[in-house]
């Protein structure tokens, strides 16, 4: 007699595309976990969708090691470099991101905590985590090793020389210094959380009718010796970007730019005073602004980038980049962004009707209610989407 196991594998082959709670529960499963379900795991997730539990069914799923170590790996892997590639190694950022998921901490904390996760190398054997290297994580993702089962979740401020007050998730994580600290100005470091974080580019926020006062002194106020392309495009990015890329005015990624020209061995500090990179080509403007140190203010809190959503508990202002984080994760727009990314990620498609977009506004309002849980918006889009295969 053939096993449980054979007859469900070729019920799944033969089944029509109404098949029903089956078929729906192999659906969530291969979406979230990334494989296929033990007949066990499926005959207990159709008995679920059976009762109309759909979302019990889902956290079934999202239990298994392969959701952490594929699924939010790849979910989290192109927030970590400049390319946006998947296939980006585990790093301490995309390994917190995964450990936060596991732990159903607030996701907010992602840009403000003091908090890295590691594998505990009493239990995996791989490299200690070091400042100035991934070979840690490098050893995990070679190795496969259970994410699930494995990863700690520890202080940035225990680990790094960062202090406990400078520390700000994800921002202050050695990737995203790696990243986006690299050599520049420091304004990569927003540019990608707003598109990482907030679903946005800097084209869709543009808006000259903001101050010009805070633009630095490296932006020419007449590129190319026209002041209009000044005024209808450098303002229009520059007015709100530098005000906000002032958090970041002591961070850099230090690195010998002699024996290791990419910065693979390099690491992240945080200085006492503005770094140098902020004082670069201070003779295109001399009468721009001079940068004396991290305090931010949010110029986007008036004009149109009022649509992002800004907490009014918050001020718009502050010091450095654990408060710039606090704000950005406060908006709608961070909130909002969440969502979409797991839709796509769970869906394996953006929104596009008006039925995704209501859903997605209701997965928002849900997501901000429950505590900025990411693990259970991952089963909330998984029972919508799991409807396009009944």
């Amino acid at each position: 007699m053939r096993s449980i196991k054979t007859l469900l594998i070729t019920a799944s082959l033969i089944l029509p595309a109404y098949a029903g709670s089956l078929e729906q529960a192999q659906y969530i499963h291969n979406r979230l976990a990334g494989v296929p379900a033990s007949a066990e795991t499926l005959l207990q997730m159709q008995s679920l969708i059976e009762q109309d539990d759909v979302q019990a069914a889902a956290a079934i799923a999202v239990e298994h090691p392969d959701f952490y170590r594929v699924t939010l790996k790849l979910f989290a892997s192109p927030w970590t470099n400049i390319d946006q590639d998947i296939y980006e190694p585990l790093n301490d950022y995309s390994a917190t991101v995964i450990g936060m998921v596991r732990d159903d901490v607030d996701f907010r904390q992602v840009l403000q905590a003091d908090l890295v996760y590691t594998a505990d190398t009493t239990k995996v054997t791989a490299p200690t985590y070091q400042v100035n290297n991934n070979n840690h994580y490098q050893t995990l993702d070679e190795q496969a090793v259970d994410l699930k089962a494995n990863l700690i979740a520890r202080t940035q401020s225990e680990l790094t020389d960062l202090p406990s007050e400078a520390t700000a998730g994800i921002l202050t994580s050695r990737a995203a210094a790696k990243a986006y600290f690299y050599l520049g100005t420091n304004r990569a470091m927003l540019r990608f959380t707003l598109m990482n974080h907030l679903c946005t580019d800097l084209e869709a926020l543009k808006d000259n009718t903001r101050p010009a006062d805070r633009i630095r002194q490296d932006v020419s106020r007449s590129p190319g010796g026209d002041s209009r392309l000044f005024l209808n495009n450098c303002l229009a990015c520059h007015s709100g970007m530098d005000p906000l890329a002032q958090a970041f005015a002591r961070y850099d990624y230090q690195f010998d730019r002699d024996t290791d020209p990419e910065g693979e061995n390099g690491q992240i500090i945080y200085s006492d005073t503005v770094v140098g990179k902020y004082h670069i080509n201070t003779t295109t403007f001399p009468y721009g602004f001079s940068t004396p140190n991290d305090n931010w203010d949010n110029f986007w809190r008036q004009g149109i980038n009022q649509k992002l959503g800004w907490s009014p508990a918050l001020s718009g202002s502050g010091q450095g980049a654990k408060s710039l984080g606090e704000e950005l994760s406060n908006s709608k727009a961070f909130a909002t962004c969440q969502v979409k990314k797991v839709f796509n990620s769970v869906c394996l498609r953006p929104p596009a009707t008006e039925a995704d977009n209501t859903q997605v506004s209701s997965l928002t309002d849900s997501f901000i209610n429950n505590g900025y849980k990411l693990k259970q918006t991952f089963v909330e889009v998984a029972e919508y989407c799991s409807k396009e295969s009944e």
